[in-house]
């Protein structure tokens, strides 16, 4: 028998490992290309090599070494990005845990959250804002990601391939991070951090200061004020060491100072008025969000400069709600013309991204879109407000959110329009890997639960 040398054995295992593993090179060719920051290229190619996009355009070579997909018919979308999410943040993926709607893997058990880590717990009810309650501005959701979070697989079914996801809870909640939906380990999921650091207006939990809105608004502002006297005596310190008091570190204010934005809750108009008020006099690079009632201060929006991130949950009537309360003209018409917002700001040219709130299947996603669409919103600035203008607001714009010679290849193909209710995503691309979308699960029993209605005065 003749005896196969050492060498060829190897020889042979390595091109066995080579075949085993995935592609890092391929061409999507004769789709339609919808770039989003130039015109749209009727019968292209993308090309990707290595996590990012290496040629795009309709005369493109196709590498010798690519994994070549047949596109005719299809599209080419830059994939979508969730402006403000818990995706990935342990807590929440706890609290969601086997409500997820709609995926094929809704009925097996979620894997196991990584602990949160601690907090120092309070000695005593906070008397005031330098006891700096309800602050986790030094937690990083870069710090808290957990890749086994099975929502990512959901809304990446969806279409969406980036997210920006924050810790939630609290006044001062924590610093987002921009993470792609896909990788095994969480080093591998960061695009951008600290991509901000989202703010909320809570009360619950206080029996004593700030236990009312008036106390939350001054406790913000109060801490902001603090921030910048402790940012003036560390400058002062490092000038003059050897005579000036060495500041003592407050963890809590150096959060606040590292934040290169902050989003502010703001969904009616009144509270619109009173976020940009608020953000111009403590002199914050804001982001609203929320923004269900903005077409009623487009143009103030507009002159402010301030972006929007619009919540796509938008409001309805409360399944639970007596069917015999009568409700005021106020609030059914706050619930009527929410869905015109996206068209009033486009029209406008106010900056303003979409968040899904939770909407994270296709089916719902496409639903809560197309209100918009039916509202005047165009297609084009849909698709925008989901990729480029996500990436703009949040400075990623040099890496996401159009399809463009060396950004992340991050892709979604479709088999028609995107939003349009027969429209399936059929290939998904996160940092150039391919995955392809779970089938979506048929509409439970008795149709989706309501959202619960914002209250409106």
């Amino acid at each position: 028998m003749r005896r196969i040398s050492r060498w060829a054995i190897m020889w042979i295992a390595a091109v066995l490992c080579v075949r085993a593993a995935p592609p890092s090179v391929f061409a999507i060719r004769g789709a339609r290309v919808v770039t989003v920051s130039g015109p749209v290229i009727e019968k292209g190619t993308v090309v990707i090599r290595d996590g990012l996009i290496a040629d795009v355009g309709a005369s493109v070579p196709i590498p010798a070494d690519a994994w070549v997909i047949e596109a005719e018919g299809l599209t080419v979308y830059p994939g979508l990005i969730d402006a403000l999410s818990s995706l990935g943040m342990p807590e929440a993926a706890a609290q969601t845990a086997g409500t997820v709607r709609a995926t094929s893997r809704s009925q097996q058990p979620a894997p196991a959250p990584a602990p949160t880590p601690p907090q120092t717990p309070e000695a005593k009810p906070a008397q005031g804002p330098e006891d700096r309650p309800s602050n986790t501005s030094w937690l990083r959701a870069a710090d808290l990601i957990t890749p086994g979070d099975s929502r990512l697989e959901t809304a990446r079914s969806a279409g969406f391939t980036a997210a920006v996801t924050f810790p939630q809870r609290g006044i001062f909640a924590g610093q987002g991070a921009v993470i792609a939906l896909g990788g095994e380990r969480a080093g591998e999921m960061v695009i951008a951090a600290p991509a901000g650091l989202y703010l909320t207006l809570t009360t619950a939990g206080f029996t004593s200061f700030p236990g009312s809105l008036m106390g939350v608004l001054a406790y913000i502002r109060q801490v902001y004020l603090d921030a910048e006297h402790y940012r003036l005596a560390k400058e002062l310190y490092a000038r003059h060491p050897a005579s000036v008091p060495r500041p003592a570190y407050d963890r809590a204010l150096e959060g606040v100072l590292e934040a290169p934005r902050v989003l502010l809750p703001a969904s009616r108009a009144v509270e619109i008025d009173r976020m940009l008020r608020f953000a111009a006099e403590l002199k914050l690079n804001a982001v609203l969000y929320g923004g269900h009632e903005a077409h009623r201060v487009a143009a103030l929006l507009k002159k402010s400069g301030v972006p929007v991130l619009v919540s796509l949950r938008w409001p309805e009537r409360s399944r639970d709600a007596d069917p015999e309360q009568v409700e005021s003209l106020r609030v059914l018409e706050f619930r009527e013309m929410a869905p015109s917002t996206p068209a009033a700001l486009a029209k406008e040219g106010v900056r303003f991204a979409f968040y899904a709130d939770g909407l994270w299947s296709q089916r719902e996603l496409v639903r809560a879109v197309r209100r918009a669409l039916e509202a005047g919103l165009s297609q084009a600035d849909a698709v925008r407000a989901f990729t480029l203008s996500a990436a703009e607001i949040y400075g990623v714009a040099d890496r996401l959110g159009s399809i463009e010679k060396g950004k992340i290849a991050n892709l979604i193909v479709t088999d028609g329009e995107l939003f349009q209710e027969k429209t399936r995503v059929k290939y998904v691309f996160v940092d150039g890997r391919k995955y392809e979308p779970l089938p979506e699960a048929p509409p439970e029993e008795g149709g989706r639960a309501e959202p619960s209605e914002e209250v409106v005065q």
